[in-house]
């Protein structure tokens, strides 16, 4: 099954490695990433899109940890 990911994440060193780390960890396989810098400089508005057989709200949770990660929005691909 595909997922889109929405998420914000603080612009840090490294959030984007981490957040692909987490998702592939958890079984999604990466299949598009899109972002963009939020207007404030200090955020990044991510888009990802994921595949995988596992529960996609265990994904949420992990990614939801993560310090540089501050929401997290999953929905499946139509």
């Amino acid at each position: 099954m595909r997922y889109q990911l929405d998420l914000t994440l603080r612009q840090a060193e490294g959030a984007l490695s981490r957040v692909l780390g987490a998702a592939e960890r958890r079984g999604f396989r990466p299949l598009a990433v899109d972002g963009e810098a939020q207007s404030d400089g200090d955020r990044w508005h991510l888009r990802l899109t994921v595949e995988g057989e596992r529960d996609e709200v265990n994904l949420q949770h992990q990614l939801e940890k993560l310090y540089d990660c501050l929401a997290v929005e999953v929905s499946p691909c139509r």
